[in-house]
């Protein structure tokens, strides 16, 4: 089969049966553009994994990042699946090739200052902003993920109707999550996030209609979206002349950095995380941190100090 009509064949299909987004059909363009390059003037099916491999070394070593070759043989792989259903060929050449691995690198975290400056900054008081600050406190405070604070009940209710799957216990100054792997764990909440909670609960009955179950609620009393959510985050940065992209993810490295260079506690951050093996903390241990006899209370910088 010719390469560009295979190819322009393939696009079609993922744009009318896959139904595939613009951007996305963007990107498989450009990938078998760059594969129809590779095969030049052989047809494509007579390609090997040696030519993939070569293709792959050059584009590492012209700088190209791991994620991004992952990302292209991906979409060769997927290319090269459907042309093996419509003309004969020996293997996929595509199937047995892998991507350099990726370099571990840090996650972003604010500087303590940059965290203190977005937390303190004044508030306008309207209901929306009190509801807005106790969530940029509790994402600090607590390091959740941002699915497990969008499904953060005000209470836990237990039901035939509503099962909740976290809650917040101000009580006991915790919250219960519902993390990856359907693992479930509670974290403490530091006094600065439960007196912003307290805050935004007092309001918070105005913004309940037809939903009376989330923490977190809309002005049309929906359970926020994570799109909303990460909105409001970063245009809360934005306003306190924050430089950095500040989404919610990078509140809970702060949260996991700032603790851990605080206590040197690793396994502690891990249960703080929800991390189900430690290795997926480790990338925080590259850190410059003292050894402390103290985790979350005296670690974190909004936590609540014990007298």
């Amino acid at each position: 089969m010719d390469a560009a009509e295979a190819i322009k064949t393939y696009l079609a299909m993922l744009e009318h049966e896959r139904k595939l987004s613009e951007h996305t059909l963007r990107g498989y363009t450009y990938e078998l553009g760059e594969l129809r390059a590779l095969a030049r003037e052989r047809s494509l099916e007579t390609l090997s994994a040696a030519d993939i491999r070569g293709a792959v070394v050059r584009a590492h070593a012209g700088g190209l990042s791991s994620r991004s070759i992952a990302h292209r043989l991906s979409a060769w792989r997927a290319f090269y699946r459907w042309l093996a259903e419509r003309v004969e060929m020996p293997a996929n050449p595509v199937a047995t090739v892998r991507a350099p691995k990726r370099e571990k690198t840090l996650p972003k975290a604010l500087s303590v200052d940059d965290a203190m400056t977005l937390m303190d900054a004044p508030q306008s008081g309207t209901p929306e902003a009190l509801r807005d600050h106790a969530i940029l406190e509790l994402l600090y405070s607590s390091g959740l993920r941002l699915a497990e604070l969008v499904g953060l009940d005000f209470q836990h209710v237990d039901t035939a109707e509503h099962k909740s799957a976290g809650w917040l216990d101000l009580s006991h100054e915790e919250v219960t999550v519902l993390g990856k792997g359907n693992r479930r764990r509670s974290v403490p909440v530091g006094r600065k996030a439960v007196e912003a909670l307290r805050a935004w609960l007092d309001v918070r009955g105005g913004f309940v209609k037809h939903d009376p179950f989330p923490l977190f609620l809309s002005v049309r009393g929906n359970r926020m979206s994570p799109g909303v959510v990460r909105e409001r985050v970063k245009r809360l940065a934005l306003m306190t002349g924050i430089p950095s992209n500040v989404h919610p993810h990078i509140l809970r490295h702060s949260f996991a950095t700032h603790v851990l260079q605080s206590s040197g506690d690793l396994r502690a951050v891990q249960e703080l995380l929800g991390h189900a093996s430690i290795t997926a903390t480790q990338v925080y241990t590259s850190l410059d941190f003292q050894h402390l006899a103290r985790v979350y209370d005296s670690a974190h910088p909004r936590a609540k100090k014990r007298d």
